[in-house]
């Protein structure tokens, strides 16, 4: 067995301390990346909130559409009559 030379130790602290630096710039760099993320992903609920308000919107000012065209057709439909009825 050999005996490790003092040099060793030193070297050793040396590599544990650089990639303990390596290991902070990388979960630094994983953090940022996760927040972006999440502000993303914050920006799209918003947006789906606002398309899902805009879309009710649209549906509520849109419904008494079929319902005049009905009582439009009924209403030319009973003119017709009234005008054949009449000759």
């Amino acid at each position: 067995m050999t005996t490790p030379s003092p040099a060793e130790p030193v070297a050793v602290a040396v590599e544990l301390e650089r990639l303990r630096g390596t290991m902070e710039a990388g979960f630094a760099r994983v953090d940022g990346s996760l927040a972006l993320l999440v502000q993303r992903g914050d920006q799209t609920d918003k947006q789906l909130a606002d398309h899902e308000t805009r879309l009710d919107a649209l549906e509520r000012g849109r419904w008494p559409l079929p319902s005049i065209a009905a009582v439009c057709g009924l209403a030319g439909l009973g003119i017709a009559l009234y005008e054949l009825a009449a000759h």
